[in-house]
C-alpha cells in the first residue's frame, strides 16, 4: 500500500507501477487517508460500474447520519447544490429522467450532425499553430476544440466562452481526493458565478428559444417533463465539464505518450488509418479519469471480504486499463491493439453520454495534426498538473519545423 500515493509527486508521474502493487495485493484494500476502498481490477471495476447496490450518492436512499458521515460545510453549499443535480451524481429515478432528455441531444445521427463542424474548428485551430511555428498544444488545440463544441451544443455565444473553461477548471478541483481549503473556496466561486451566467442564460432563452440543447431542456420542462432550474443549470455544468475535461486531458496525455514511443508515433504518421484505434489505446494507456467513487448501499463482498453498507469505494480506471488479465503486454503503447476494452468511459447507467463525441473530437484533433503538422515535436518537457483524479498536464509545448 506505500506505493499507492496519490499527493507524492513520484507517484503522480507514473502511478502505474504502483498499481501493479496494488493489483497483487489483493482485489479490495481499505486506504486510510482517504476512509476509502481501493478496487484496482479489471473485472472488479467493471462488475462494480454496474451494481446497483452502489450509488454516485446515498441521500435518495439514506441521511448522512444513516452513513455516519457529517454533512459538508455550510460555506461549501453553493458547490454542491450544482453538483448534486446533476445527473451523475443522482440515481434512479432522477438520473433516468433526466438523462432520457438530455441523451435526445447525443443520438448517433445528431452527433454525426456535429463531425464537419468538430473537423472544420480543429483544422483551423492547427493551421493557426503550424503558422506561429508550434506553440502550448493544450491551450491552442486541446482546450478550445471540445469548449467550443459543447458551448456550441448548449447555445453559449462565443463573446461569453472565455471564463468556460477556468471555471470548469475550479470546479473540478473538488473531485480531487481530500481537496485543500483554497480549492474549495474556488470551486464554490465558480459554482456561483457559472450558476448565475446559466440563469441569465435560461432567463434569455425563455424569451428567444432557439435550436440549442438549453432551449430544447426549457421546451421539454414546459412539454410536461419534470426538469427544475436548478437541474437544467446542474446539467449545463455538466455537460461542459465532462464535455471537454477528459477530451482536453486526452489530448495531451496522447501526444506525450506519442513523443515517449517514437516508434508508434511514427507508424501513425505512416498510416492514419490508425487514428481510432489509437485514440481507444491512447485514453488506455495514460487514463484521463484515474478514480470513479461509488458509495456502498447495501454490504458488498470482494473477495471473501465484506464492505459494508456506508463505505465508500474507489474503483481505480487507471489500474484497470493496465491489467495484464485483460490487455496483454498492458505497459505497452500498441497503436494496433484490436482487443481493447478500456473503461476510460466508465460502464453502467453512468456511462459516458458524450463518449461518441468525445471520439470524434479526439479524431478530429490527431487528424489534424498528423495531416498538418507532420514536423510536430516537443519543445520542452511538460510539467504534470499536481492531481490524481483527474490526469493531465499544465501544458505541452511543441515545435513545427516550417517549410518540410
Amino acid at each position: 500500500m506505500a506505493a499507492f500515493d496519490p499527493w507524492d509527486p513520484a507517484f503522480l508521474a507514473d502511478p502505474y507501477p504502483a498499481y501493479a502493487e496494488l493489483r497483487a495485493a489483493g482485489r479490495a484494500q481499505y486506504y486510510e487517508s482517504t476512509n476509502q476502498w481501493l478496487v484496482p481490477h479489471h473485472a472488479d471495476v467493471s462488475a462494480l460500474l454496474r451494481d446497483r447496490r452502489l450509488g454516485r450518492t446515498y441521500q435518495h436512499r439514506f441521511t448522512h447520519e444513516d452513513f455516519g458521515r457529517t454533512a459538508p460545510p455550510a460555506e461549501h453549499e453553493p458547490f454542491h447544490t450544482l453538483n448534486d443535480h446533476g445527473m451523475l451524481d443522482l440515481e434512479p429515478p432522477d438520473h433516468t429522467r433526466i438523462r432520457r432528455l438530455v441523451s435526445k441531444a447525443f443520438t448517433p445521427r445528431t452527433v454525426e450532425q456535429l463531425r464537419p463542424y468538430v473537423t472544420g474548428l480543429a483544422g483551423e485551430l492547427v493551421d493557426r499553430l503550424v503558422a506561429e511555428g508550434g506553440g502550448d498544444l493544450l491551450t491552442d488545440v486541446a482546450e478550445p476544440l471540445p469548449v467550443a463544441v459543447i458551448a456550441e451544443m448548449l447555445g453559449i455565444p462565443e463573446s461569453d466562452r472565455a471564463p468556460l473553461r477556468p471555471w470548469s477548471a475550479d470546479i473540478c478541483g473538488m473531485y480531487e481526493l481530500n481537496p485543500p481549503q483554497e480549492v474549495a473556496a474556488r470551486a464554490v466561486r465558480a459554482s456561483i458565478e457559472f450558476s448565475d451566467y446559466l440563469r441569465d442564460l435560461i432567463a434569455e432563452r425563455r424569451k428567444e428559444p432557439g435550436e440549442d440543447l438549453v432551449s430544447g431542456l426549457i421546451a421539454a420542462h414546459d412539454e410536461g417533463d419534470r426538469l427544475t432550474e436548478q437541474e437544467m443549470i446542474s446539467t449545463c455544468v455538466l455537460l461542459l465539464n465532462a464535455g471537454h475535461e477528459a477530451t482536453v486531458n486526452a489530448t495531451v496525455n496522447g501526444w506525450w505518450a506519442l513523443f515517449r514511443n517514437p516508434g508508434q508515433l511514427a507508424a501513425l504518421r505512416a498510416d492514419h488509418s490508425l487514428v481510432p484505434r489509437a485514440v481507444e489505446e491512447l485514453m488506455r494507456y495514460d487514463t484521463p479519469l484515474q478514480l470513479f467513487e461509488r458509495w456502498v448501499l447495501d454490504d458488498i463482498e470482494i473477495d471473501g471480504t465484506t464492505i459494508p453498507r456506508g463505505a465508500e469505494i474507489a474503483l481505480l480506471f487507471g489500474s484497470a486499463n493496465h491489467d495484464p488479465e485483460v490487455f496483454r503486454d498492458p505497459e505497452r503503447l500498441d497503436l494496433t491493439r484490436a482487443d481493447n476494452p478500456h473503461i476510460s468511459f466508465s460502464a453502467g447507467i453512468h456511462y459516458c453520454i458524450g463518449a461518441p463525441l468525445a471520439r470524434i473530437e479526439l479524431a478530429a484533433s490527431m487528424t489534424a495534426l498528423l495531416e498538418k503538422a507532420p514536423t510536430l515535436a516537443l519543445a520542452a518537457e511538460p510539467e504534470r498538473k499536481p492531481n490524481f483524479v483527474i490526469r493531465g498536464l499544465e501544458g505541452l509545448p511543441v515545435h513545427v519545423a516550417q517549410g518540410r
